[in-house]
């Protein structure tokens, strides 16, 4: 079955229901498509008794109709011309700890806040080659942007940066930590069997707005801005070339339910209905066993599919992953 765009979620018209197929969380599922294909493997990332509203709240990325109001920034052919075949950006930019971070969003549909400060994060580190670091907070952007969506049901990408552009975003590393002005306040869940971390239940409020840093920091001073933001868009060249010269991007697709079941390989999609809309942070790309493939960042923690991170096709826009890239340069106090 052909996987659609993010754009079609709501109109298309699935192969399979419900009803003719395993629940995806059981044995029975992570088998069937394990025996139709071997682009990649899956196995048991949730507990069994997770329920299908917690795994569609984990899907947080409303349909953005912003983004075609955006500059679009396409790359000159000399930039694509020597473009190797793979692309680890961590091998590039050794002095940008963040690139090796996974973050984990918990029992929130906050994975559109997630993809863009983890984006903003690397990039402010990679444009001052390596010298300057700024973990943006998940927490102030998640919290305070009331014009990007519903919180933990749901934000757009676009505005998650146009809010980092005009508004500014403090810093605040993850849960419990003591990094930053404002912390990530929602509590890491068990994606993983098994695991020690609490269930991810999906009935997690959006934390309220506070405009005060958890230490002694001026949160208005302590906040950093985007110079500008733009869409990436002409095809996979263009977004390889962002890629290489300025680093992570922010991009959003469909995830069906044997997405959640990805342990290793290449994805494509394979069976299975649509969940939702699910933003992360694309990093780089390569071929594995003559399949070509982006490598990205979930936002599940780092005992979800390979250490946190996945490969999914690479060039047909496959989920509608192509199509919807938002990043931007910051800006240096």
């Amino acid at each position: 079955m052909a996987c659609m765009p993010i754009l079609l979620l709501f109109v298309c018209v699935f192969a399979f229901s419900i009803a003719e197929l395993p629940d995806p969380l059981s044995e029975e599922f992570i088998n069937i498509i394990n025996t139709r294909q071997k682009l990649w493997t899956a196995g048991r990332n949730f507990p069994p008794q997770t329920t299908f509203e917690t795994m569609k709240k984990l899907m947080g990325a409303m349909e953005d109709n912003f983004i075609s109001r955006l500059t679009i920034v396409e790359h000159s052919a000399e930039d694509i011309k020597y473009l190797s075949e793979n692309f680890d950006p961590r091998n590039k930019w050794p002095n940008c700890p963040t690139l090796n971070e996974v973050r984990d969003q918990g029992s929130c549909g906050s994975c559109w806040a997630f993809g863009a400060v983890e984006a903003m994060t690397d990039r402010y580190c990679i444009y001052s080659n390596g010298t300057k670091h700024f973990h943006f907070s998940a927490e102030d952007l998640l919290s305070c942007c009331s014009v990007c969506g519903l919180g933990c049901n749901g934000g757009m990408p676009t505005l998650a940066w146009e809010y980092w552009k005009h508004f500014g975003i403090v810093s605040g590393g993850n849960y419990n930590s003591s990094q930053g002005c404002l912390p990530y306040q929602i509590p890491p869940c068990e994606h993983h069997v098994p695991g020690d971390r609490l269930p991810c239940s999906g009935d997690t409020r959006t934390p309220k707005c506070f405009r005060k840093c958890q230490d002694t920091s001026s949160y208005k001073g302590d906040k950093l801005y985007g110079k500008h933001i733009y869409s990436v868009r002409g095809g996979e060249e263009h977004i390889r070339a962002e890629l290489y010269k300025n680093g992570p991007v922010e991009a959003a697709f469909t995830v069906y339910s044997d997405f959640l079941t990805y342990k290793s390989g290449v994805y494509k999609h394979t069976v299975g209905n649509a969940l939702g809309g699910h933003a992360v942070k694309i990093m780089g790309w390569g071929v594995e066993n003559g399949v070509k493939y982006w490598l990205i960042a979930n936002s599940w923690n780092s005992d979800w599919g390979d250490n946190g991170f996945f490969k999914i096709l690479r060039g047909e826009n496959h989920c509608g992953i192509e199509g919807s890239i938002v990043t931007g340069e910051p800006q240096y106090k």
